[in-house]
């Protein structure tokens, strides 16, 4: 008996044009943020990013503070209105956008060029963590935010051979109050860290190909 054929994919609602460049991330926000309107915020190739109204379908404003560098992760913070820009120029940005501002009020300088998006655990209003690629080749830094304070820099055992992470999850279990990682390396494989204890508490071969 033949395999039934696949479903084509449905059509697309609506298109949103206009932003100039390869798109290369994308984060939707339902939250303070929104007013009660669905909002999707677009990173592009030239730095730009667009904040799209997902009601009137157009871009409501555009935020330029990567300096022309491509824009890799964003997420927006769910106490007030901010928001988190990864780019290629090595700065992640915290963006002021209450009441119609699109300033830039702080940063966090990167030391990796690699392609791994930074991760956040929310503790509590106003603390909140941070994980980042690190400076060696196979780390990963801990921040507590919004001071910057150094938590920790996760390393792998020098035999394990791991790679550069690619990409990462912060998480807290319901049934306990300590911060996890889920870091996946270019070896294909994800590793579950125990931020506190510094150690990994698993980890599996999940591809061939590194994962992001």
């Amino acid at each position: 008996m033949a395999a039934p054929c696949p479903l084509p994919p449905p059509d697309p609602q609506f298109v949103l044009r206009g932003t100039q460049s390869p798109v290369h991330a994308l984060h939707f926000c339902e939250g303070r943020q929104a007013q009660g309107h669905p909002l999707l915020f677009s990173g592009s190739q030239s730095g730009l990013v667009h904040i799209w109204s997902l009601q009137m379908r157009r871009a409501l404003t555009t935020l330029d503070g990567h300096g022309g560098q491509c824009v890799t992760w964003l997420q927006t913070l769910p106490q007030g209105h901010q928001l988190l820009s990864q780019g290629r120029d090595l700065k992640l940005c915290l963006w002021d956008l209450a009441e119609g501002r699109n300033a830039v009020v702080d940063s966090v300088p990167l030391e990796s060029v690699g392609f791994c998006r930074s991760s956040i655990l929310v503790q509590g209003q106003p603390r909140w963590m941070l994980a980042v690629p690190g400076k060696g080749s196979n780390e990963v830094q801990i921040l507590e935010m919004p001071s910057k304070t150094s938590v920790c820099t996760l390393k792998p055992e020098a035999d394990a051979k791991l790679g550069m992470p690619m990409c990462l999850r912060l998480w807290q279990a319901d049934c306990s109050p300590r911060p996890l990682l889920l870091a996946g390396y270019e070896d294909g494989s994800v590793a579950l860290w125990d931020v506190s204890e510094q150690k990994v508490c698993s980890r599996i071969a999940c591809h061939e190909e590194p994962g992001l």
